[in-house]
């Protein structure tokens, strides 16, 4: 009795065992999958970051007149680009003018922050904008750091104008930029499916640092 009791707990391990490894294997095909193809939409935009020098309200209100300074000449720099590489060899000449915007836009409002213009890879979390969602991680960013850059940041894409575009012509802005309709569809999809698919991404990340 005391052997087929045995039996009956190693029979039931063994299955979870391999229901764990079917599962296992599951994710890290998917997880692959998912990590690739947002490799792939990140190879086709520029994300906008501007970090505040604090939470203060002063703070925080100086962050959006230099977001608002930044993104206006940025779109403008960006007109002829039709692709990534175009945007970031764009920006990357118009640098030192931009940092010279955000400077001048901070001493007119009376501060005397420095500040710091420059391109970089950087680590996002999945966002959700108004018309389109973007996956968690890592993009080519603008990126402006106001003094001490210890606030809450904001962050949207300058490349293409997606933040910037209306409802109505968004794919379009985001197709005449190189996205192609399965970007658009991806990224702009109906419904909570798609957001949950990008925290997975999140999960993803979490799970290959810890075990693999």
């Amino acid at each position: 009795m005391e052997q087929t009791k045995e039996r009956r707990i190693h029979r039931t391990r063994r299955i979870l065992e391999i229901a764990l490894g079917i599962g296992l294997a599951a994710a890290l095909v998917w997880g692959t999958t998912a990590l690739h193809r947002q490799q792939e939409l990140a190879d086709r935009v520029v994300r906008l970051h501007i970090l505040a020098n604090s939470d203060s309200e002063e703070d925080q209100a100086l962050k959006l007149r230099v977001r608002d300074r930044i993104l206006d000449r940025a779109t403008e720099i960006l007109e002829q680009s039709e692709d990534r590489t175009e945007a970031e060899a764009a920006l990357r000449t118009e640098l030192p003018e931009l940092q010279r915007l955000a400077a001048e836009e901070i001493a007119a409002q009376g501060y005397d922050y420095p500040v710091t213009a420059e391109l970089t890879e950087t680590t996002f979390p999945t966002r959700e904008y108004d018309d389109f969602t973007l996956p968690a991680g890592d993009y080519l960013a603008l990126q402006v750091v106001i003094g001490a850059g210890e606030g809450h940041n904001w962050w949207c894409v300058v490349f293409p104008p997606l933040c910037t575009a209306s409802t109505t012509n968004l794919a379009q802005t985001a197709m005449s930029a190189g996205l192609s309709g399965d970007d658009v569809k991806l990224i702009t999809e109906d419904g909570s499916g798609y957001v949950l698919k990008f925290k997975s991404i999140e999960l993803w990340e979490a799970l290959k640092e810890k075990f693999l």
